[in-house]
């Protein structure tokens, strides 16, 4: 159940990354600044503190999130191609 807790904060993140793509009202340009935002957020509230650590964790899951997204967003789009 561990690894359940350890991967939930960025497949939320980017599920939430994910959907700010998806809306018009948002440019695609900034969602990297979104999940570092985000990201570093919800760190230094797990943590209980803004600590660097926490700012580590933070950067973690901003980066895994965005990653995420774009795997997704080329899998579509190779998907879509064929």
């Amino acid at each position: 159940m561990d690894i359940i807790s350890d991967f939930a904060p960025y497949v939320g993140l980017a599920v939430i990354l994910y959907a700010i793509r998806q809306t018009e009202r948002f440019s695609n340009k900034y969602i990297p600044i979104a999940a570092v935002v985000l990201g570093v957020l919800y760190a230094f509230w797990e943590a209980g503190a803004a600590t660097p650590e926490a700012t580590l964790v933070g950067l973690k899951y901003a980066l895994l999130g965005i990653g995420t997204v774009a795997g997704v967003k080329y899998s579509i789009e190779n998907n879509t191609k064929k």
